[in-house]
């Protein structure tokens, strides 16, 4: 897995290394099950803290795309759907970016994603 970061992007280094993780799980470049590079090795390939990968590999665990488990390191994980959650976080974050971009608050943000949500037609999921 590739993993490339920009140093001088307002985007935090750790969000940067979830972004690489997450658009290799959406584009299927990275299956479930895989295992990820250790955070040392990581760190050492792009010049940053392991600690800074760690938070990467963190946020990934928190929106469910992998498991961490001491002593195994991170496996992307196998649950249905994993591809395609990954694919809608990072439509959700591009959309995050575009409104820091453009100066939003984070109130007047949440009011745009509130007021879509009440008019888009709800789909039951078919678990």
């Amino acid at each position: 897995m590739l993993f490339r970061v920009l140093p001088g992007s307002p985007v935090p280094l750790g969000e940067q290394i979830a972004a690489c993780v997450r658009g290799a799980i959406a584009d299927g470049t990275a299956a479930p099950g895989e295992r990820l590079p250790p955070a040392r090795e990581v760190a050492e390939s792009l010049g940053v803290n392991v600690h800074t990968v760690l938070r990467g590999y963190q946020r990934l665990r928190d929106e469910g795309l992998i498991e961490l488990r001491r002593g195994r390191g991170a496996m992307i994980t196998a649950a249905p759907g994993v591809a395609d959650q990954a694919r809608l976080g990072e439509a959700v974050h591009r959309l995050i970016a575009q409104a820091r971009e453009l100066g939003l608050a984070d109130g007047e943000f949440l009011a745009m994603v509130r007021n879509g949500l009440a008019d888009a037609p709800v789909h039951p999921r078919a678990d």
